[in-house]
């Protein structure tokens, strides 16, 4: 069964990020053709990138990174929930995502965005480039959500009902990609 993981782009405390995955996940679950689970990277713990050997190599000295790793690589694809910072994704995202490189390799990638201007447009805009850079394909379809109007004080998540079809054409996406990238990741 094809593996996606929803992951939480953000380790800010206070942060909206995994009630916004929690909604992703609750959809994602109606699906028959893949399983999904949520991936946060504050769960990794990943300190500023750290390791003395380029990713690409694939040889680690740290757990962190062990564990970060072996967590991307058993996944299939993956729906990145990313707040806007400052017209970017969060460090926190970056980093995560420079940690390894294969590991990401002949996968896809969907997007789930929110912010206060452009709904996480611009954030997710990026996230499309870097994720070109790590050999993931990604989904045209993205999600943006607004923290005026899907949001209560900035805090409570409450997305408006015109977001589901969006969520399940971008998750159909994720999946057929997912699906037709597998022979180039020996699966």
């Amino acid at each position: 069964m094809t593996r996606i993981g929803i992951v939480v782009g953000t380790t800010r405390p206070g942060r909206l990020g995994p009630q916004v995955a929690r909604w992703v996940e609750k959809t994602a679950r109606e699906r028959a053709d893949a399983e999904f689970e949520l991936v946060d990277i504050a769960d990794y713990d990943l300190p500023l990138f750290d390791e003395p050997r380029v990713p690409r190599l694939g040889v680690y000295d740290h757990a962190h990174t062990r564990a970060w790793s072996a967590k991307i690589a058993e996944l299939d694809g993956f729906v990145f929930v990313t707040p806007e910072y400052n017209w970017s994704i969060p460090a926190a995202l970056k980093n995560a995502i420079d940690f390894v490189y294969t590991e990401w390799n002949h996968k896809a990638a969907g997007f789930v965005g929110y912010g206060s201007n452009v709904n996480g447009a611009r954030a997710v805009e990026h996230l499309r480039q870097i994720c070109g850079a790590v050999q993931l394909a990604t989904a045209y379809t993205q999600v943006n959500l607004s923290l005026w109007t899907d949001c209560q004080d900035f805090t409570t998540f409450t997305p408006a009902e015109a977001h589901d079809a969006v969520l399940r054409r971008m998750l159909g996406e994720v999946v057929a990609l997912t699906t037709a990238l597998a022979p180039l990741r020996g699966a």
